[in-house]
This record gives C-alpha cells, sequence and structure tokens, in this order.
C-alpha cells in the first residue's frame, strides 16, 4: 500500500526514537495504531453505507471506481479496445474495357 521496505522502517524507527525519546515510544506507536485503525474503520463504513443507500444492484461497488480520472480512463480504454464491426459499404463494380484510342477524335 505504501511501498515502504525495510530500511524505511529502520529510520522511521531510529526517527521516532529521537523525536519522541525511547520512553514514550510504544505509546506513541500505539496511539498512531489506534488512529489508522480508526481511519480505516471510518472509510470502510463510509464505503459500505454507500453501497446501502444506492441500493440493489450496486453491491459490486468499487470506491476507487469513482474517482473521476479512474473513470474516465476506464471508459476511454473501453472504447479504445471495442473493435467496430466490417462490413462491405461498398459495391461490386463492373469493369470495362478502357475505349481504344482514336487520334481524330477532338
Amino acid at each position: 500500500m505504501f511501498d515502504i521496505g525495510g530500511g524505511e522502517i529502520i529510520g522511521l524507527a531510529i526517527l521516532g526514537m529521537i523525536l519522541v525519546g525511547p520512553d514514550r515510544l510504544p505509546k506513541a506507536a500505539a496511539d498512531a495504531a489506534r488512529f489508522i485503525k480508526k481511519v480505516r474503520d471510518f472509510t470502510t463504513g463510509a464505503g459500505d453505507e454507500l453501497k446501502k443507500n444506492l441500493g440493489p444492484g450496486f453491491e459490486d461497488l468499487n470506491v476507487r471506481d469513482l474517482n473521476p480520472k479512474t473513470l474516465l480512463q476506464k471508459h476511454v480504454l473501453d472504447a479504445i479496445d471495442e473493435k467496430p464491426k466490417v462490413t462491405s459499404s461498398t459495391k461490386a463494380v463492373k469493369r470495362t474495357p478502357p475505349a481504344k484510342f482514336d487520334p481524330e477524335m477532338p
């Protein structure tokens, strides 16, 4: 989700120890985890409430699909992927041989 590797986590832990101090670091980490859980529960609840208020037919709604940029990309790419049906819109032409050249004709 955040694309954080091991080095970044160690760096954040060292930064946390410097800023908060080793005595208050466990409490600060617990408070941060509690805050993240509340935010996650809030967003999940908002998505569930949106699906409930929209009614039947929207059970498979993904809230990320409502982003205007994503919605536009999806519809544009779907339109590009659709191949038009090839139909013959021309008629067969009967070919006649060209007239012979007559130098006396104006």
